[in-house]
């Protein structure tokens, strides 16, 4: 082949053997039985690839520190053009590729594919599975709300019960003074998922192909069907495999968002931790042992049941047997399952639902964009009990009239003398006085003037963290010198966007001592509740930056 194309492709054989290693990677003989059963570990490293992908899409604009990685997250869903779709192709991935690992295990396991000489080759199945499982466990705590939190505060109390080891795990996890998860603990959970486990996967990934190459694919006992090769039969069968996969993974991030709560809070002792759903069976055993059994159900039981994993090959050496002869693997398979689903049943049966209760970022573009005031007036609104008599919309007739509509017909100054006075400006009106100043009242009118029947709802659904905070903010007339979303003073700078430029730590003790951090600042100290600064801070780091 003399031709430029062909010198080309000779001189990248000649040089790397890339022609060659193609041809033998899909062309080499495999057993006339391999069919469909054997997709399960193309799938999971397909899976392996996008949970590669995306989570490198989501460094690009992820703080790996705790706090600021919570807002980058929130950024990363609210503000990044396809970023809640990353993210749950990230989160959900997780799930499949644990699914399609566990499948790939049990049918190499109800096939005795892991006899002599394919001993090695399950040895290192059984490490990828426990390695796809630590990325469960250390990524739960990457985001940083309450559920992440509290949840790796169990998984590492869990690790500081293991006999012998478990001070130098608790040491190892940067837990060892208080038990606390902090700094020293997301980062190295950081570094275990984004720059420990990745390559040693990818390696024994590697090493796990190139044993079953080695030794080839197992066939089903009896085969005598002629041998056939890896591409296109098997390629094809993977491929469409793969497409599915990926199709549910997808329509899944599209249609469930992934769950995100409140920023993690240390001192919020009354939050019921919940596993993830693959260890919420775990979290269900260790209800049966309470006081000084408690470590036989978090560490002894399942270190042994990883032990018998390991030793499979040398606890059944007989012969391959057809699957129909294989009762007792069948068996195992079967009541491990069932054991399974139901720890897994009774878990989910007894969670609360306050434990799960996400954090509603779809409405964020409505209620994040409000004035202070405007959303200060949603907290006097909950506050004065205005719903009892009154409907937002649509709703069984109530006393009063909706209030939607009300913004179009009234101003805020008939609003406010309304609200003083109801019976003087309507007379008849049951409606009693509101006792708020005249500051709280325009912010009540500022919220009604807001309402129209498409945002009614989306409104009066925001956070009361949110509202909290707004109303601190216009109590403590920061808008005469700050703007956010438009509103407001410009002697100090707009805050939208603060989040991006301030920790939480930052902001707190700026605000106990603004002279420390900002020289020359007019801002004068405030000494808020712990509630209270945990609430206006929390509100300025959820502020778009624009």
């Amino acid at each position: 082949m003399d031709t430029p194309k062909g010198r080309l492709r000779n001189w990248l054989e000649h040089r790397t053997g890339l022609e060659t290693a193609i041809r033998n990677l899909l062309y080499h003989e495999i057993p006339g039985s391999s069919t469909w059963h054997q997709v399960f570990g193309s799938v999971a490293i397909f899976l392996f690839l996008v949970q590669a992908f995306t989570g490198i899409l989501l460094a690009f604009n992820f703080a790996p520190t705790p706090g600021d990685a919570y807002y980058s997250l929130r950024y990363i869903i609210t503000q990044v053009p396809a970023g809640q779709l990353i993210r749950g192709l990230h989160h959900w991935g997780a799930s499949m590729m644990i699914v399609a690992v566990v499948l790939h295990m049990v049918q190499v396991f109800v096939y005795g594919a892991y006899k002599k000489p394919r001993e090695a080759t399950w040895i290192v199945g059984v490490v990828l599975l426990l390695l796809t499982l630590a990325y469960g466990l250390t990524g739960y705590l990457l985001p940083w709300d309450n559920r992440a939190y509290w949840g790796t505060v169990v998984s590492t109390q869990i690790a500081a019960q293991a006999p012998l080891l478990g001070p130098y795990l608790s040491r190892l996890l940067g837990t060892q003074s208080s038990g606390a998860v902090g700094v020293v603990t997301y980062a190295r959970f950081f570094g275990l998922h984004v720059l420990i486990l990745p390559p040693l996967t990818s390696l024994l990934i590697v090493f796990h192909v190139y044993l079953v190459r080695k030794h080839g694919v197992t066939p089903i006992p009896g085969d005598t069907l002629p041998p056939k090769r890896f591409f296109p039969d098997q390629v094809l069968k993977d491929t469409a495999a793969i497409f599915v996969a990926f199709v549910v993974l997808w329509m899944t991030a599209l249609l469930v968002r992934a769950p995100l709560e409140r920023l993690a809070d240390p001192t919020d002792t009354s939050y019921i931790p919940r596993p993830d759903w693959y260890f919420l069976f775990l979290f269900q055993l260790l209800k049966f042992f309470k006081g000084s059994l408690e470590p036989l159900g978090s560490v002894v039981l399942p270190t042994l049941a990883v032990l018998v994993l390991f030793l499979v090959p040398v606890l059944d050496r007989k012969k391959v047997m057809k699957l129909s002869q294989r009762a007792t693997a069948l068996g195992v398979v079967v009541l491990a399952a069932i054991g399974w689903t139901a720890l897994t049943v009774a878990a989910l049966k007894t969670t609360p639902k306050s434990a799960s209760a996400p954090l509603e970022l779809a409405a964020s573009a409505e209620w994040i964009g409000l004035s202070p005031e405007e959303l200060a007036g949603i907290g006097y609104y909950r506050q004065e009990s205005c719903s009892t008599c009154h409907n937002l919309i649509d709703g069984t007739p109530k006393v009063g009239p909706n209030l939607a509509g009300v913004g179009n017909k009234k101003d805020a100054a008939w609003m406010i003398t309304h609200f003083k006075n109801p019976s003087a400006v309507i007379p008849g009106s049951p409606m009693p006085p509101i006792q708020l100043s005249d500051a709280k009242l325009n912010t009540l009118a500022a919220f009604l003037l807001k309402l129209s029947p498409t945002n009614a709802d989306t409104l009066a659904s925001a956070p009361q963290w949110a509202v909290q905070g707004a109303q601190i903010f216009v109590d403590q007339s920061c808008g005469q010198c700050h703007m956010v979303n438009g509103v407001g003073a410009k002697v100090g700078p707009a805050l939208n966007g603060v989040g991006q430029r301030r920790d939480q730590e930052w902001l707190e003790k700026h605000f106990e001592n603004p002279q420390a951090l900002s020289p020359g600042s007019i801002m004068p100290p405030y000494k808020f509740s712990p509630d209270e600064m945990k609430a206006i801070v929390t509100y300025l780091q959820a502020l778009p930056s624009s």
